[in-house]
């Protein structure tokens, strides 16, 4: 093996790494998504609408949960991108939502909670 090929193996075996470093942490997520049980939960409604089937659903369309004018407008659908920002601040990206939560600042929490919530509407309490 060439010094050049050795070279690039060696690069993409650190971007490897790298990567898997920054994969998200469903693990921790959960442990994230504890903030949220105070008006949430993933198979029924609380305070706050239920989390089950959240991705791809469009914002304030849970049947009989009695949204935020705000939200009912939003105009959003649930997908990675659009949570990421609501959950980095959820008043700015939804004025007018009841929401009062101030949100989860960290990008990495919000990308552990994102992705416990995917695996979450796999499982159990939310596959009827």
């Amino acid at each position: 093996m060439s010094a050049a090929h050795a070279a690039l193996a060696a690069a993409l075996s650190l971007c490897s790494v790298a990567g898997a470093s920054a994969a998200a942490d469903a693990a921790h997520g959960e442990q994230v998504y504890s903030r949220c049980l105070a008006c949430h939960a993933l198979a029924y409604d609380r305070v706050g609408p239920h989390h089950c089937g959240l991705f791809g659903r469009i914002a304030g369309s849970v049947p009989g949960f009695d949204y935020s004018p705000a939200m009912k407008n939003a105009h959003i659908t649930w997908n990675d991108k659009t949570l990421d920002r609501f959950l980095a601040a959820p008043t700015q990206t939804v004025p007018g939502t009841k929401m009062t939560y101030d949100g989860v600042p960290d990008a990495k929490d919000r990308q552990d909670l994102i992705a416990y919530l995917k695996g979450a509407s796999r499982s159990a309490a939310c596959v009827h």
